[in-house]
């Protein structure tokens, strides 16, 4: 079950583009254990949201907190010290080097004595080490030693996914967040995923996916909050709505929750 500290919290968010407005006082949280879906048409401010909370993009008004303190995002480096992950769309991983590698990236440890100290890498301990978070998250996927380039786009979203959680609950914070983690998969590989992502919400890391996917919503969502045209105009329980009034407010044809909408300043 979600805890009851806000992991993330984003308060009044505004974003400005010159004079287009992609954020308009945005008001968001997520707890830890939670998982939270932000859903909107295209240009309705999600990705740009998730931006903010990833520290790519500056808001032009509002506060960000994280555990309640608050922070200043200035970068994605700021964001992960935070204990904020992304996955990308794109993944990010190095196709040509193993699932090991892929996992320890930026970690990885070095053999003892003189050869550590040329930097040469300990590819034993690195195999160990991610064969170890892999079971710990439940994973089950191709080999450690394996490339990437020889895994299917499941496997690829699985390794990416693992990668990213393993930081956010070593970080002691854990706030997670997945821009459209099952585009372009299949029906199996998409359940893999979904897992994956209740698993990680157990280990108390909070969890954002923004996505297009409704059945995914309503399969893994503890609570959906949907943008329109850079305005919050839900944010409601997953098991207090329906796709019907999902889809309304993503169109623009149900009015927005009562007292949703902060008043423009």
């Amino acid at each position: 079950m979600p805890g009851t500290t806000a992991s993330l919290t984003l308060t009044g968010i505004g974003l400005n583009y010159g004079f287009v407005k992609a954020l308009d006082g945005v008001d968001f949280t997520v707890r830890a254990g939670e998982i939270v879906a932000v859903l909107g048409d295209n240009g309705a401010g999600k990705s740009t949201l998730l931006k903010v909370m990833s520290g790519a993009h500056r808001p032009s008004e509002g506060t960000i907190e994280v555990d309640g303190q608050l922070v200043d995002l200035r970068s994605p480096r700021d964001a992960s010290d935070a204990g904020i992950q992304m996955v990308y769309q794109d993944l990010a991983l190095i196709d040509a080097a193993d699932v090991a590698t892929n996992l320890t990236l930026g970690r990885e440890p070095v053999r003892k004595g003189p050869l550590g100290w040329l930097g040469i890498l300990d590819k034993k301990a690195m195999r160990r080490e991610a064969a170890s978070e892999l079971e710990a998250l439940g994973v089950t996927t191709a080999p450690v030693s394996r490339p990437v380039e020889m895994l299917s786009g499941g496997q690829r979203q699985v390794v990416a996914l693992a990668r990213s959680a393993v930081r956010a609950h070593a970080s002691g914070k854990g706030v997670l967040l997945l821009d459209e983690p099952t585009a372009a998969l299949g029906y199996a590989q998409t359940r893999q995923v979904e897992d994956l992502i209740k698993r990680m919400a157990t280990r108390k890391i909070a969890v954002v996916v923004v996505t297009h996917n409704l059945p995914l919503c309503f399969e893994v969502a503890d609570r959906i909050v949907v943008l329109n045209r850079g305005r919050k105009v839900a944010d409601i329980a997953t098991n207090e709505t329906d796709n019907d009034s999902v889809v309304g407010w993503i169109t623009g044809s149900k009015a927005p929750q009562e007292g949703i909408i902060r008043a423009s300043v």
